[in-house]
């Protein structure tokens, strides 16, 4: 991969750019100026013959010539460390790992999970975008997506973490004032709180217009937490996630036989990024949180 011209700090430069996908992040990662970060790119291709990033709108993306450099460059960052921590191999986790999941893993799930594992690992960092939108087809500049949906990617790895639910919930102030449905046909009566429908990019959480066509908006919000709050206000009829309606005594779920929406997260990763071992940490860290709170994700109990 890499010639006798290619300069093994290229390398790392290049690393740290994939990881944010800015110019401008690396070289602060690095201590670096931008312009050099940008020379040091600009040499990497020439030694190489080929363009290592392109542009996307999120910032540089890797080539499939990048792709194979920044594995090497990822050999090369475990090599260090294993000669840095003489005794613990290969295997120190530390350093950032940057990803994305929506709001409501992101706080519940994710964030509990990163806590546990810096107790353990006090070098390793986490970035956590939050975003609900479906896996990206590439992906540079972050390390794990968390997606709602079985994800249609290639050139990656999906992994099943487990499943949600989702349910009607309102709040006990909103129903003595406006009347409790008698039936699930009443529901389409009331108004509904849930996400601004022209802006979901998740197919899998239509769920609400599906099952209640006629049921008009009260107030929509692409952030999940603005959902939950609403309907404790009263603005209307939730569709809220279990594990997050439920922790709160002042919501009702409402016909939880008849009106229960089932969806999975999963998460999508680069090719070969369990190698690195603060992923690899990461990924199993947001399996074991999954599994400990299984039973309130699929909406079986309270929250404590």
């Amino acid at each position: 991969m890499a010639g006798m011209d290619t300069n093994p700090n290229d390398l790392l430069v290049l690393l740290a750019v994939s990881r944010t996908a800015k110019f401008t992040t690396a070289a602060h990662n690095l201590g670096l100026t931008h312009s050099t970060v940008s020379r040091r790119i600009a040499a990497l291709e020439k030694s190489l013959g080929g363009r290592v990033l392109a542009r996307s709108d999120d910032g540089w993306e890797l080539t499939d010539l990048g792709e194979r450099a920044v594995a090497v460059a990822e050999q090369m960052e475990n090599a260090v460390a294993e000669l840095e921590s003489p005794g613990q191999g290969p295997e120190t986790v530390s350093g950032v790992v940057r990803m994305t999941a929506t709001d409501g893993f992101s706080a519940y799930v994710a964030s509990p999970a990163v806590a546990k594992l810096r107790r353990r690992h006090p070098g390793l960092s986490v970035e956590i975008v939050t975003v609900t939108r479906q896996a990206l087809q590439q992906r540079s500049g972050l390390d794990i997506e968390v997606v709602v949906g079985e994800p249609r990617v290639h050139r990656a790895e999906a992994i099943e973490l487990g499943d949600y639910e989702l349910g009607l919930y309102a709040s006990r102030d909103y129903l003595a004032a406006s009347g409790t449905p008698s039936s699930v046909e009443e529901v389409s009566d009331h108004r509904l709180v849930y996400f601004v429908d022209s802006m979901l990019q998740v197919d899998d959480l239509d769920a609400p217009r599906r099952l209640f066509p006629e049921m008009k908006d009260a107030l929509t919000s692409t952030n999940v937490f603005v959902h939950v709050e609403a309907t404790r206000a009263g603005a209307g009829i939730g569709f809220l996630p279990c594990f997050m309606a439920d922790r709160h005594p002042d919501l009702v779920r409402l016909f939880p036989e008849s009106v229960a929406e089932r969806l999975p997260y999963w998460l999508v990763l680069r090719p070969d990024s369990m190698r690195r071992p603060a992923i690899a940490a990461v990924v199993q860290g947001l399996k074991d949180e999954m599994l400990a709170h299984q039973a309130a994700l699929e909406g079986r109990k309270l929250p404590r």
